[in-house]
C-alpha cells in the first residue's frame, strides 16, 4: 500500500484501474517444486488478484520445506515393512525420509 493512502481508497483506485483483489480462506497451500520437493505454507493468507484477465496469487504464512521419498527409499521399506506403496510413502512423509524410523513405525502397526 501507498504511505499516506487508506484502504478504501486504495481498492477505489484499484477498482477505477480493473484491479480486483480477493482474500481467498485456506488452510493450506502446496507447492510442488521441480525436484521432487515441496513447499507447504501453513496458516496462509492467499490473496487473489486480477488484473485485465490474468488472476495472480499472493500467498503469505508459515512455510515448511519438504523433500519427496526417492523411488529407492520407497522400494526399501515396501520390501522391509511389507507394505504398500502409499503406506511407505506417508511413513516416510511423517519422519521427514528418516528410512528406518519409517520402517520401525510400519512394523509397529
Amino acid at each position: 500500500m501507498l504511505p499516506g493512502m487508506d484502504p478504501k481508497n486504495m481498492q477505489k483506485m484499484m477498482k477505477q484501474m480493473g484491479i480486483k483483489s480477493n482474500e481467498i480462506g485456506s488452510t493450506k497451500v502446496t507447492i510442488e517444486l521441480k525436484d521432487g520437493g515441496r513447499l507447504v505454507v501453513f496458516e496462509p493468507q492467499v490473496v487473489q488478484i486480477e488484473m485485465q484477465g490474468q488472476k495472480t496469487f499472493q500467498v503469505s504464512g508459515k512455510v515448511s520445506e519438504e523433500q519427496e521419498a526417492g523411488e529407492d527409499d520407497i522400494k526399501m521399506v515396501m520390501e522391509s515393512a511389507g507394505c504398500s506403496r502409499e503406506e511407505a510413502i506417508n511413513a516416510l512423509r511423517e519422519t521427514k525420509g528418516d528410512i528406518a524410523e519409517a520402517i520401525l513405525r510400519l512394523k509397529e502397526q
